[in-house]
């Protein structure tokens, strides 16, 4: 993968390494798992099977294995992500069905080479590549007719606050400074934008601080080293990327998630040129009821 400038790239094996290491726990893997079927309004993942662009932690793929996935392949560019979805995978008993690799989304041949799947997930991955369009036209490719796609990326659409080259400044100087400044710059990040600078906040910091983990299963912490210290990054329109998927590769929006400093989708190949879903008008839609789970 290719950085976007000569700034360091942002080990996020490690932080993920270290999240499996000493937050990893059965209430996090249910939380990632109801998150994932939540949002692709499912009982479970029977019937599919599972791709992992960018797996990260691994709990994503856990959550996926746990919900009946059949075949799953887990890959990601950094080795200790790899490391860490492999301790995830032994945990789970070391399933056949279950493969964790190295491999790079910016790697046409070798996505290409893993073959079709019905189910292709990558979330909040490819904005992290240094070729953010390129990686999302290379991996769409391994979804197979009527298959779904996954897709979660930082929204160019959200209410970014200061502003969004302020965070990618933010990004730039973490991975230049030493390892101590960067703990600084995360206990800046919760002074300034969880506590709002005020001691006062501290009990529901705490609250937060229990609760996160059942959202996706994540940490506090270790999102915030993966937010102020992920880089490279890059910012996609919430209009723009489903119009690339819709218009040049014959996906439908099924359903959309946005107003978060990631936007999530979730297509289906239909194999139909030109489908022209308005963002704002499905989110509006599904804020008014509840939409079928796609077939």
């Amino acid at each position: 993968m290719t950085n976007q400038s000569d700034t360091p790239r942002f080990e996020f094996g490690k932080n993920w390494s270290r999240f499996v290491k000493r937050r990893f726990s059965p209430e996090r893997a249910a939380a990632a798992k109801k998150h994932l079927l939540e949002f692709m309004k499912r009982d479970s993942l029977e019937g599919l099977d599972f791709l992992d662009v960018g797996c990260g932690s691994g709990l994503h793929s856990l959550a996926a294995y746990g919900s009946g996935a059949g075949r799953l392949h887990s890959f990601d560019y950094d080795p200790n992500s790899v490391a860490a979805t492999t301790a995830l995978r032994e945990k789970a008993g070391r399933p056949q069905n279950w493969v964790v690799e190295q491999g790079d989304a910016l790697d046409a041949d070798y996505i290409a080479k893993l073959g079709k799947w019905n189910f292709v997930y990558s979330w909040g991955v490819l904005h992290h590549t240094g070729s953010m369009w390129q990686a999302i036209r290379n991996v769409q490719g391994a979804v197979a007719d009527g298959g779904l796609f996954y897709l979660a990326l930082y929204s160019a659409d959200a209410d970014f606050q200061p502003s969004k080259e302020f965070w990618i400044e933010v990004k730039k100087e973490y991975n230049r400074v030493s390892p101590t400044t960067r703990r600084l710059m995360a206990l800046w990040y919760v002074w300034r934008f969880d506590l709002l600078q005020d001691i006062r906040n501290v009990p529901k910091f705490i609250r937060k601080l229990i609760d996160y983990k059942f959202q996706r299963g994540m940490s506090v912490f270790v999102d915030v080293h993966d937010w102020i210290g992920g880089w490279p990054m890059e910012y996609a329109g919430d209009q723009e990327t489903v119009d690339l998927l819709e218009g040049e590769y014959g996906f439908e929006l099924v359903n959309v998630s946005t107003g978060h400093a990631c936007s999530e989708f979730l297509f289906k190949r239909t194999g139909v040129l030109g489908k022209k879903t308005n963002v704002k008008e499905m989110v509006a839609q599904i804020s008014g009821k509840t939409s079928n789970a796609p077939d």
